[in-house]
């Protein structure tokens, strides 16, 4: 079910790509260029870790949630969607954390 989610908020970011800007917060953002969505990514990640920091969980999901939905927009900016991202984690699934950073380090 989490995955079908991903999957249909990235259909609904895609099809945003051809939406007025006046009707659509995603397509204004995407109006805006790439250095208006990282901004907001970045705004977003700010406000996690504080909602991490205070300690109430309840917060720290709709800013986590709030992230996830402007990564979203980032990757569907760029071309890419959460498979690409689900695909990297597989990869990654049952690999050492140090293993797998020291192979990214070598290259």
């Amino acid at each position: 079910m989490s995955e079908e989610v991903l999957h249909q908020l990235a259909a609904t970011l895609e099809a945003r790509k051809q939406a007025d800007p006046d009707s659509s917060y995603v397509a204004r953002l995407y109006a805006k260029g790439l250095d208006a969505i990282l901004k907001k990514v970045g705004e977003e990640a700010a406000e996690t870790l504080l909602a991490a920091k205070n300690g109430d969980p309840k917060h720290l999901i709709h800013e986590t949630a709030d992230l996830w939905f402007h990564t979203l927009v980032m990757l569907a900016h760029q071309g890419l969607g959460p498979e690409a991202v689900l695909e990297e984690l597989h990869r990654r699934f049952g690999t050492s954390g140090l293993t797998e950073k020291a192979a990214r380090s070598s290259h």
